[in-house]
């Protein structure tokens, strides 16, 4: 089942690759002078979940996307440029391919916005473009900028200018203990790069402790293309069996050979250690490198205040590691 779950997403995600599935060259691809939803490619989350066993019940979550390659054209011409951060839940029918969004942001590239009232306007006229189009694909309905629909659409879609000073802030207002930090990584084994659960030490504690760990270890591949995606994982978690750092950096890295999108990864840990542990409090971020113009950042989190309190920063739009 999980080669037939494999095959189907990867059919899915290819629609842009340069070369088809038998290695022949295709057409090459011509960014177009105007904004063309028809490049979105969605991708059903439960084709991955389902193989795991998981469903979006399973926790709460977003995904927040920034889109650092992001440019139109005012109605004189004149290119705006900046940067598109986009946030939406983890229970959306459909995740975006990553490549399908960076040739769907180019296709604005060429194209005028009207700003009668202004550069704001063209941002705000920009915002619901993205974020009506967004919406149509990761809920598979249709809603125009504007329109009534787009009013109670947790789909958020935030540009900021390059000529606006950004909110760059450390990622998390919490200490997080560095695992490298804390262990002695010459004397550990690791030989393990494939996840496994078992990697994984559940250590009995007399009573219910906190741990937050953080590591930058994670490397996983991306299921379409196998090229490497680098990223941090950061883990809260509260409970009574012991956090074991050693067993949890093996963990993690246990993924260097997994070809995953990151969405998958972070529900992958999160649902692990949810199982593995008596646990009482859980959230785990992945803050993925940019490739391609764009970082993709999963949360998931056992309750709404660990998502959106215990972990990001207030102004979580702009939270970035120093590899961001």
């Amino acid at each position: 089942m999980v080669d037939t779950v494999k095959s189907e997403i990867e059919a899915i995600a290819s629609v842009h690759l340069g070369k088809a599935g038998d290695g022949s060259v295709v057409k090459p691809y011509v960014t177009p002078d105007s904004r063309d939803a028809s490049l979105l490619v969605p991708i059903p989350r439960h084709l991955n979940r389902t193989a795991y066993g998981i469903t979006d019940r399973d926790f709460l979550g977003h995904d927040v996307w920034n889109c650092y390659e992001v440019s139109f054209l005012a109605h004189n011409g004149y290119p705006v440029s900046g940067v598109l951060v986009v946030e939406y839940p983890s229970d959306t029918p459909n995740i975006v391919e990553s490549k399908s969004l960076k040739l769907y942001l180019n296709s604005y590239n060429m194209m005028k916005i009207d700003d009668a009232d202004g550069f704001s306007n063209v941002w705000w006229a920009f915002e619901e473009m993205v974020c009506a189009d967004l919406h149509n694909a990761l809920y598979g309905m249709s809603a125009d900028a504007g329109s009534d629909e787009l009013l109670f659409s947790p789909v958020r879609a935030m540009f900021f200018p390059n000529r606006q000073n950004s909110n760059t802030t450390e990622p998390f207002k919490v200490q997080f203990l560095t695992i490298e930090d804390i262990v002695d990584v010459d004397k550990i084994e690791f030989d393990v790069f494939n996840e496994d659960p078992d990697t994984l030490i559940v250590d009995d504690n007399l009573s219910s402790r906190t741990y937050r760990y953080h590591t930058s270890s994670l490397r996983s591949n991306c299921r379409v293309t196998n090229q490497p995606d680098w990223g941090d994982v950061y883990i809260h978690y509260k409970g009574k069996y012991e956090l074991n750092p050693t067993s949890l950096l093996q963990y993690i890295v246990s993924f260097r050979d997994e070809c995953h999108f990151h969405e998958e990864i972070c529900e992958t840990i999160y649902m692990r250690l949810f199982n593995k542990f008596y646990t009482e409090e859980l959230a785990v971020s992945c803050l993925y490198v940019r490739r391609g113009g764009i970082d993709i950042n999963p949360t998931r989190a056992s309750r709404y205040d660990l998502l959106d309190k215990a972990l990001i920063d207030e102004t979580k739009y702009f939270t970035k590691t120093v590899r961001q």
